[in-house]
């Protein structure tokens, strides 16, 4: 093989897939060219590393990630759940459902999720006298979330053809029958690359539930920097850990959206 040939791509638009050989070559040069840019930063800091007393804590970080991986996939079905039904009520014909919905998704996306969680914790959770955090944590990444996946859901609705709806009622489909067999697969199938993004996405945002002193896996790295006084000790395995569980979905993302991609 051509040594050209294992640089460059043969489309130009990225759309032909290298041959495998390429592939790993340019991706170990890539991994090369990152590896020794930090190494030379961290050269030029010239700072003294102490994994041995980050590495005493070890069962903390684990412990930390197991309950990062719980909290994100239980408000990630809720938040499936909230999304789905916020995706229905703005199609409602009675107009003060639909509205509550715009207005649910509107404040949801347009304010930080950071004041969302004091403003549910410190103030709807204390009034309503709810004093498990992690209920409250699980409650609030779900609400947050499921305004992204009911805009997600929204848009893959929306992408369904007025052809094919005309052509439903022609054949004397209910409005029922139209959503259940002629939209929802369809809006379902073009949502599904953008849902296993919004995946990883909570389980980033997560690591915000530390200020209300939840014990993911972002406090527990915090409280081990507080400990050990190893800033950087404590932090590289949090991204690694975050990487172990958002890598995957990244690339299932991908892999969803090459396999239901189709010319037109």
């Amino acid at each position: 093989m051509p040594f050209k040939s294992l640089l460059f791509s043969p489309d130009a638009s990225g759309a032909a897939e290298p041959p495998i050989k390429a592939r790993y070559t340019s991706f170990f040069i890539a991994a090369l060219i990152l590896s020794l840019a930090l190494y030379g930063s961290f050269a030029a800091l010239q700072y003294q590393w102490n994994w041995a007393s980050a590495f005493r804590y070890k069962l903390k970080f684990l412990e930390g990630w197991i309950t990062t991986l719980q909290i994100s996939f239980v408000s990630l079905f809720f938040a499936m759940a909230a999304g789905t039904l916020s995706v229905l009520c703005g199609r409602a014909r009675f107009l003060p459902l639909r509205y509550l919905s715009t207005l649910y998704v509107e404040l949801i996306r347009g304010t930080p999720l950071l004041v969302q969680i004091f403003l549910f914790y410190y103030v709807i959770a204390d009034a309503a006298n709810v004093q498990n955090r992690y209920f409250v944590g699980v409650s609030i990444m779900a609400i947050f979330s499921g305004a992204y996946i009911s805009e997600i859901l929204r848009a893959g609705i929306e992408g369904v053809g007025k052809s094919q709806l005309l052509s439903a009622k022609a054949i004397g489909f209910t409005e029922y029958q139209t959503f259940r067999y002629v939209i929802a697969p369809q809006a379902l199938r073009s949502s599904l690359p953008a849902l296993a993004g919004q995946t990883a996405n909570i389980i980033k945002d997560s690591s915000l539930l530390s200020v209300i002193a939840i014990s993911e896996f972002t406090l527990n790295a915090k409280e081990v920097n507080a400990i050990t006084y190893s800033s950087f000790e404590s932090f590289f395995p949090l991204a690694i850990g975050y990487l172990i569980l958002t890598l995957p979905i990244m690339r299932l993302s991908r892999v969803i959206e090459n396999r239901l991609r189709f010319d037109t």
